[in-house]
């Protein structure tokens, strides 16, 4: 299996250099990914419908990438979807897959009262800090949905569990659905897939 830019990937350090790095890998990141068999959006997209979000609701892809989280939501029959993104060139070929409303950049979402949220494998290591997560929650109203992956390399940093766990033991949030499971397994990766209700 090809490791063109995943075996550097997790390596990345600041927004700076994730920008730089994503706008180099866009026009390469789905063949990428996909020969490695990059099964993360599909779970997520699965286990926010079997939550029974409406279908209709209004969802933002937090770092939206290539488009691939809004392409497995979009098939699940989510109808509804923005998406942002670090990375000009990656908003770029999300823009051509067509199944975004409005696309935007990481720093300028608009207030929109979104029903849920997808960090699909967004929060970690070479992508987004563990402050993300923070700032996801904070764009929801109560009795909204989170949808986020953290890779294994993210459960092996005590810092983005620990956001998890510090909102769980607040009661800020429920959980609905956890599962681990494939990532990229063919580099060996899986994940767990969290959906989590604002309270």
């Amino acid at each position: 299996m090809s490791d063109g830019y995943l075996k550097d990937v997790y390596d990345l350090d600041g927004p700076g250099a994730v920008r730089s790095y994503y706008d180099k890998w866009a026009r390469t990141y789905d063949a990428e990914v996909g020969e490695n068999g990059y099964a993360t959006p599909a779970r997520c997209a699965a286990a926010l419908k079997a939550t029974g979000l409406p279908l209709t609701a209004p969802i933002l892809d937090m770092g939206c990438g290539t488009g691939l989280s809004g392409v497995a939501l979009a098939a699940q029959g989510f109808a509804t979807l923005d998406g942002c993104d670090l990375s000009p060139e990656m908003l770029e070929q999300a823009r051509a897959v067509g199944v975004y409303r409005d696309l935007f950049p990481a720093d300028a979402v608009p207030p929109h009262p979104y029903a849920a949220i997808a960090a699909v494998g967004v929060i970690g290591p070479g992508a987004a800090p563990p402050d993300l997560f923070d700032t996801c929650l904070a764009l929801l109203d109560p009795g909204g949905r989170l949808v986020f992956s953290f890779n294994d390399h993210a459960l092996d940093i005590p810092d983005y569990p620990a956001k998890l766990q510090t909102a769980r033991d607040s009661g800020a949030v429920r959980l609905l659905f956890e599962e681990h499971g494939d990532h990229l397994p063919g580099i060996g990766i899986k994940s767990t897939v969290y959906v989590l209700e604002k309270t």
